[in-house]
């Protein structure tokens, strides 16, 4: 077996944002030697990493040599040259997630055909190679009001998607490739995440539930347990095992899915990394996601998942109409209150919706949580000087 710990052992990260900042708290506590790649000299990253090297994530050069330096490649963020990936892979270097995982989830039109290959789950869909292909679509009525629009690139945290009511609402979108998927009536969005490593020994983390920013599409609030009935929960546990089997990752994969009104679970996307969805897991969980997704991708023994107490995760995004220097308002009256911890990414600049930090509480009373929850919400700012 490798030994990783203190020794010459090398792992790399691809992306230096706030995913990969948590993951270092976990590989200093073992003591794994990093090295990270991202295209900001300011990347949160930065500080906690052995070695930071400045590159373009989709450059395929920047990209290979990276990866030529290190025994084991990981990634915080889709978008990087999957090329690239698959060259080094050819090469003998490790990539978990694999190229081809990360393939399949790059394009949502590719990731939507996945799921409906193998039984998966999800809404209706059409895939549309330009954008006029939806305006002809609705002349001709291959298509109704209302649905969702989805790039099936780039899109992130709540851009590259668009609820369209009308003809109006897809004015502006980006030409390229979409798809049009049928609004679900939902009761719940789920997330459940699943770890895998390379011997194939699979863990699942407490199914939570996200309550979401009707305007920013951004998770407002996490909550685990989340509140549904047992039965549910099971079903959607089992669902995101099936997706986990039908990719074989390995590492951490976020499945994301809506509770209907009639209780079925479909999936919506997910994401082959550490996620927004299990942020509450470093003070409400036996063992975080960050450090499982680094035990899993290094074949070690997966730590145990269950909760210790019910959290609640609380996204800090730079409030609207502040761009600069950030400020993080009324810090301490936060941390006034029980089981309140506060993250901070490390990112200087705010600008609106831009997500700067994260806080956590735990309360034994996943309702009393959530009452400080709204408490804390409503006390911090992310402002700027």
């Amino acid at each position: 077996m490798t030994n990783y710990f203190s020794s010459n052992f090398k792992l790399g990260i691809l992306g230096g944002g706030q995913l990969g900042k948590m993951m270092l708290y976990n590989t200093r506590k073992f003591d794994i030697t990093t090295h990270v790649m991202d295209s900001s000299d300011e990347a949160p990253c930065k500080i906690a990493c052995n070695q930071f090297t400045l590159g373009d994530l989709m450059d395929f050069d920047a990209v290979y040599n990276f990866g030529k330096q290190v025994d084991l490649l990981t990634f915080e963020i889709e978008n990087v040259n999957v090329a690239a990936l698959e060259k080094l892979e050819k090469e003998g270097v490790k990539v978990y997630p694999s190229s081809k995982n990360l393939r399949i989830i790059q394009n949502k039109a590719t990731q939507k055909l996945f799921y409906r290959d193998h039984n998966i789950p999800t809404s209706d869909f059409t895939r549309f190679a330009y954008l006029s292909e939806i305006e002809d679509a609705i002349d001709n009525g291959g298509l109704q009001f209302p649905f969702v629009w989805k790039a099936t690139q780039f899109g992130y945290d709540g851009t590259g998607v668009k609820m369209v009511r009308q003809l109006s609402d897809l004015e502006g979108l980006p030409k390229g490739e979409c798809i049009a998927e049928d609004l679900v009536p939902f009761k719940n969005e789920l997330a459940v995440i699943v770890a895998r490593n390379s011997n194939g020994d699979v863990k699942t983390y407490p199914v939570v539930e996200m309550e979401f920013h009707p305007e920013a599409n951004q998770v407002e609030y996490v909550i685990c347990p989340a509140r549904i009935d047992q039965a549910v929960a099971e079903k959607a546990k089992n669902v995101a095992l099936k997706v986990s089997e039908a990719f074989k990752h390995v590492g951490l994969l976020a499945v994301e899915m809506f509770q209907t009104e009639n209780d079925e679970i479909l999936v919506n996307e997910v994401a082959p990394r550490p996620h927004n969805s299990g942020h509450q897991t470093i003070e409400a969980n036996y063992t975080s996601q960050f450090e499982q997704h680094i035990r899993a991708i290094l074949n070690l023994p997966l730590g145990k998942t269950e909760s210790t107490v019910g959290g609640i995760m609380v996204n800090l995004v730079g409030a609207e109409g502040h761009t600069g220097d950030v400020v993080y308002e009324n810090i301490e009256n936060i941390m006034s209150l029980d089981g309140v911890t506060p993250h901070i990414y490390g990112k200087k600049q705010t600008r609106p919706f831009r997500k700067m930090g994260h806080v956590t509480i735990v309360n034994e009373d996943i309702n009393e949580a959530r009452r400080i929850a709204e408490e804390v919400k409503k006390t911090i700012k992310v402002i700027s000087k």
